[in-house]
């Protein structure tokens, strides 16, 4: 058992986790200020992670959790700012690339005189699934490491700034953030719940819009296990006296057809241009009119996807992208000129030896299939390869001739080639007749 604060060692804390105990607040703020002063090694971090997981968080550890992570920073405070502050924030999933698209549709919403603010704080690719930052890096001249003082100008110039946690925001998450991402400790309600409201309290809002997946391409593999965490998640808000909201979504198969981070750039601005993918444009505008609503813009639910959809229509939405990245040093032209974003040198189309519906996707795998491309981190400083992925050509439930293209790689890198291919030739299920689509939606839960 842990002695007084003083004479506290991470040895006796990590065995009172992994025998299943209850960690108390001062042990949690305890481990929290090590982590975020980097005075406790990376392998006792580790094995408290891993003991957490393993034996699971209650909700006294993750309220104590959230707020030690949460107090490990600063708070940003835009209230001098003429209108409400919201944001969105998934769980993390291939090919979900929404925060792209929803943050200028809601930016734009708000008019001169009734002005709405999108301070969108992101995190980088974490396991299988990518991350929001990646993808805009992969904008050439992009920056995400804004300091507190630049996003606020980024913020209050052009109503929404997308950036990463800065050294002042939630430091200790982002230490243990990177940590979970390669040590085999995503997957736990207490850790991700922490993780997203840490930083989500820290930006100053008064919403949020949670997007939590569900299905083989989450980390919330069903959806009881998702509709869990997204109560905790809404209750840790409520709590702290924010409007909120989470969607359980599917990802039994990734969102829109694209996933590498350019090529998921590229899709966002379709969609943006009023085409992209079918389940791309339904969830992109669903949560655009969630963060309306919260934000008091529109009276109703149906109001705030009238109006999504007219800033996407006038192309008020794509407009606003193109400011946001001017505002952050990105190259523009990227909006109206798609190739002007990094491309990979080669591809190779994968075809079916099947023909039939396709059934089933194993999702993880797919997203694995991308890290091993390049798109994605297998280390914790691997660098990415923003030009690779993968260009889905099938779907579930879309009929297949042998011979036909199930998806194109783009890669750069011969000798990873083959271990995607064949990771992705698993990939695929199929049947004689189409199966029954999941719903993209399966559950909203209000505070």
């Amino acid at each position: 058992m842990a002695g007084p604060p003083g004479l506290m060692r991470i040895v006796d804390l990590i065995r009172k986790k992994r025998d299943g105990g209850e960690l108390s607040r001062e042990e949690i703020l305890f481990l929290v200020s090590g982590a975020a002063r980097q005075t406790i090694p990376d392998y006792q971090l580790a094995a408290w992670l891993m003991a957490m997981v393993c034996r699971g968080a209650t909700r006294a550890e993750t309220a104590s959790l959230t707020e030690a992570m949460l107090r490990s920073g600063e708070v940003m405070d835009f209230s001098d700012l003429p209108g409400p502050k919201v944001d969105k924030h998934s769980t993390g999933g291939v090919g979900d690339k929404t925060s792209l698209i929803v943050a200028p549709i809601v930016a734009a919403a708000g008019g001169p005189s009734s002005p709405v603010y999108v301070p969108m704080l992101s995190g980088r690719g974490l396991g299988h699934t990518g991350g929001t930052l990646d993808k805009l890096e992969s904008i050439p001249g992009f920056r995400t490491n804004l300091s507190k003082q630049e996003f606020r100008d980024v913020l209050t110039a052009c109503n929404c700034a997308l950036g990463g946690p800065t050294p002042e925001i939630a430091p200790a998450d982002k230490h243990l953030y990177a940590l979970r991402d390669v040590t085999g400790t995503v997957e736990s309600p207490g850790l991700i719940c922490a993780s997203i409201m840490s930083k989500k309290l820290a930006e100053g809002i008064d919403a949020l819009v949670l997007d939590v997946k569900a299905g083989s391409g989450a980390f919330m593999k069903n959806e009881n296990d998702a509709a869990a965490l997204a109560e905790l998640l809404v209750e840790t808000g409520k709590r702290m006296g924010k409007r909120m909201v989470a969607l359980i979504t599917d990802m039994d198969q990734p969102l829109g057809r694209n996933i590498g981070n350019a090529l998921e750039v590229k899709e966002c601005l379709q969609v943006l241009n009023g085409q992209g993918p079918a389940d791309l444009r339904e969830l992109s505008i669903e949560l655009s009119a969630w963060m309306l609503l919260l934000a008091g813009c529109t009276a109703d639910l149906v109001a705030g996807k009238r109006l999504a959809e007219e800033m996407v229509a006038t192309g008020r939405a794509r407009d606003k992208f193109r400011e946001i990245i001017r505002q952050q040093g990105g190259d523009e032209r990227v909006v109206d000129d798609p190739a002007r974003l990094p491309q990979a040198k080669r591809t190779e189309v994968l075809r079916s030896a099947h023909s039939g519906f396709v059934s089933r996707m194993a999702c993880e795998q797919i997203g694995t299939a991308c890290v091993i491309l390049g798109g994605g981190r297998e280390k914790q400083d691997d660098s990415i390869d923003p030009a690779v992925g993968i260009a889905l050509g099938k779907k579930v439930g879309d009929s297949i001739r042998a011979g036909e293209a199930l998806c194109t790689v783009h890669y750069n890198s011969d000798s990873r080639l083959r271990e995607a291919l064949d990771l992705l030739e698993g990939s695929f299920v199929f049947a004689d007749e189409p199966s029954a689509q999941r719903p993209l939606i399966f559950k909203t839960i209000e505070s």
